[in-house]
């Protein structure tokens, strides 16, 4: 029952690493995106003034 335990836990350890990774990794790549989105637009909103 020990090594049950004693796995389960493990696994519990490895998922829960592989999720915060995940989850930081997607919030990296929005912050990523919407910084190149805003500097595109500002690119195409003075483009449009000249």
């Amino acid at each position: 029952m020990t090594a049950f335990l004693g796995s389960f836990i493990e696994y519990l350890g490895k998922a829960v690493i592989y999720a915060v990774l995940a989850f930081a990794g997607v919030k990296a790549g929005m912050k990523l995106r919407d910084s190149k989105d805003s500097k595109t637009s500002a690119v195409r909103i003075n483009n449009g003034k000249k």
